[in-house]
């Protein structure tokens, strides 16, 4: 579980209606454009995997208003299928990929960092896969094989090219780990203390509301945001009841939703990166 700051803000009517804002059909809705166009007063929406029960009704809501996303994958264990990244969900990451949303890696075992060995081999734990659970000792090149690995499955479900960005799971990195990633062309991409939307923390004790309303005092121009496809610990989704709020009210106070394409931090990065959906190789069509 990721640390958050500590919430203040307490529940109240008129947040926890607006938090289930009613969905509108998106048949006819449009894919993002493309290119995107400037963005004076930007926020940079990122979801990680997850269990995707919510997946579907993430994906109404950022179509609905047009709010371009960077999606970290990882092949988690999911609510139905074999995985988020398996043949089960092909057909909805596809569909993002057409939507022209950019897609990067959140190692394919969702493998967290535990701790440096040494200055080349790390302590990881994946939550994923046939080593769920066990602590492993990996090298550079194992580390970087689980980047490329979520990476190229996201371009075979996608058919756009993957980012050269990664977030470790949990956020958990070591700048020896860093400079691993960097070794293979990976740069990490973790998120703003204001964009940690809450969607990990206990509905008990942060409501639905309270995360709407702490979310839209705190964030500023810049933020990186996170949440996620489905948190198997959150009894009450925070997706979709928060999220389109959180946008409507983003966008009332100012703010404008970019690609981290756009980031200062990441752009230059970035810029050698072609938006050309490219077509699967031999063996890798989902």
């Amino acid at each position: 579980m990721r640390r958050a700051n500590k919430l203040v803000a307490k529940s109240s009517a008129a947040l926890l209606a607006a938090a289930f804002y009613f969905l509108t059909p998106l048949q006819a809705a449009p894919a993002l454009a493309n290119p995107l166009p400037a963005c004076p007063k930007p926020v940079y929406l990122t979801f990680d995997t997850g269990h995707m029960g919510v997946a579907p009704l993430i994906a109404q809501v950022l179509r609905q208003h047009q709010v371009p996303v960077t999606f970290f994958g990882a092949n988690e264990k999911t609510q139905e299928g074999d995985g988020s990244l398996g043949s089960h969900w092909a057909s909805w990451w596809k569909e993002r990929g057409a939507e022209n949303h950019d897609f990067a890696s959140h190692t394919f075992d969702h493998a967290y960092w535990r701790a440096d060995l040494d200055g080349k081999r790390f302590k990881i734990r994946p939550s994923a896969g046939d080593n769920a659970g066990k602590d492993l000792n990996w090298g550079v090149a194992d580390y970087c094989d689980n980047l490329k690995k979520a990476s190229q499955r996201l371009e075979a479900l996608t058919g756009r090219a993957s980012l050269p960005l990664f977030r470790a799971p949990g956020g958990k990195i070591s700048p020896a780990l860093i400079q691993a990633a960097a070794s293979c062309g990976y740069a990490h991409v973790g998120w703003s203390p204001a964009g940690f939307l809450g969607d990990e923390l206990s509905s008990q004790t942060h409501s639905n509301a309270s995360l709407l309303k702490n979310a839209l005092k705190n964030i500023r121009s810049g933020d990186i945001l996170v949440a996620h496809l489905g948190i198997w610990s959150r009894q009450d989704p925070w997706a979709p009841a928060v999220l389109e709020p959180l946008i409507v009210g983003l966008q009332e106070k100012g703010f404008c939703f970019a690609s981290l394409r756009q980031h200062p931090q990441y752009s230059k990065l970035l810029s050698e990166v072609s938006k050309t959906p490219k077509t699967p190789k031999t063996g890798q069509t989902p």
